[in-house]
């Protein structure tokens, strides 16, 4: 088995991407600090419990376990922190997505699938969203994810270290199969958060704006499934490892739901009443973000296939009634 470096593979993309890589006969080992990420979460490859801002232990981890290629998950993910925090986001964001790239630099131009997001387009005025679009960030967090994006293509122009950056869409859903799952310590997405307060775990289950220019005034998004999403990491390592070029693409269901939408489909799929309370929107919110998914498919074969508003709630409920 070839072996895939995945820094932040004990979180809830990394740990189902380690899943689906030892699926496909490769051999996952996860570089983590735990900080965010669960240690039972890591189940089909050794751990490195180490932090991404030393750069002497991410070198340290690429000479022991001379991986074929790298996945980069590690980063800080809450936008509002970013927005008030903005130095502690570069400071791990970017400064050590940096000792990954310098590190793959220097132990030969390893390549490295980069976990993006297109919070790097900002308030795009065109939807659904392509590769194409002017990149504009509007948070320290977006902009972190577009400053990463930049150095992997001045080092592939200076060094020949090449790279996929996936710009992906809202991850949602759960393991099929009940093994992880989506576990943040705070958090903050919205299907988790309407499923939990339908539940009746929190109380304080908000939408934020119901006045956008939509069909039902809530915001629309584009929610992929967490599996589908680790099948796109998948084949960008395939991609790389058979000699594809640097790329940026995209990752979506390329199609867009609304929150009323999803609380409707919570609901639906007998988790019980979702109790809201309407508030403001919120500084930044676009009112669409949906993928346009065609460079996906031409470049690395991929189509969602997990991504069904009731397969995703299904998944999502399935795993937050077994955790609770």
């Amino acid at each position: 088995m070839g072996k895939i470096l995945v820094f932040g593979g004990a979180g809830y993309i990394g740990s189902h991407t380690c899943k689906a890589l030892t699926c496909e006969g490769f051999q996952p080992v996860v570089f983590d600090d735990l900080s965010e990420g669960h240690r039972d979460f890591v189940k089909w490859g050794p751990l490195v419990k180490a932090d991404i801002r030393h750069p002497e232990a991410v070198r340290s981890a690429i000479a022991e376990h001379r991986p074929e290629a790298i996945i980069h998950f590690a980063a800080l993910t809450s936008v509002p922190d970013s927005v008030s925090d903005p130095g502690r986001y570069y400071a791990t964001n970017v400064s050590g997505s940096l000792n990954i790239i310098a590190a793959a630099g220097e132990a030969g131009n390893i390549p490295v699938v980069f976990s993006s997001s297109c919070a790097v387009y900002g308030m795009p005025e065109e939807v659904p969203i392509s590769e194409t679009c002017p990149t504009a960030p509007i948070t320290p967090y977006g902009r972190g994810k577009l400053m990463v994006e930049e150095i992997l293509a001045d080092f592939d122009a200076a060094h020949g270290l090449r790279s996929v950056a996936l710009r992906y869409f809202n991850a949602c859903g759960a393991d099929p199969q009940g093994e992880i799952g989506e576990s943040h310590r705070n958090e903050t997405h919205l299907i988790p958060r309407a499923i939990l307060a339908a539940l009746g775990r929190i109380g304080d289950f908000r939408v934020f704006g119901d006045d956008y220019d939509t069909p039902d005034g809530s915001a629309i998004r584009d929610y992929i499934h967490v599996s589908d999403l680790a099948d796109a990491h998948v084949r960008a390592c395939r991609h790389l490892l058979n000699g594809g070029k640097s790329a940026r693409v995209n990752v979506g269901s390329g199609r867009g739901f609304s929150v009323f939408e999803i609380i409707r489909a919570v609901e639906a799929a007998g988790a019980g009443r979702v109790p809201l309370k309407l508030a403001p929107r919120r500084a930044g919110d676009p009112p669409r973000l949906v993928a346009d998914t065609g460079m996906a498919k031409q470049l690395l074969g991929f189509s969602a296939r997990h991504s069904d508003l009731e397969t995703v709630i299904e998944t999502a409920l399935a795993w937050h009634r077994k955790t609770g």
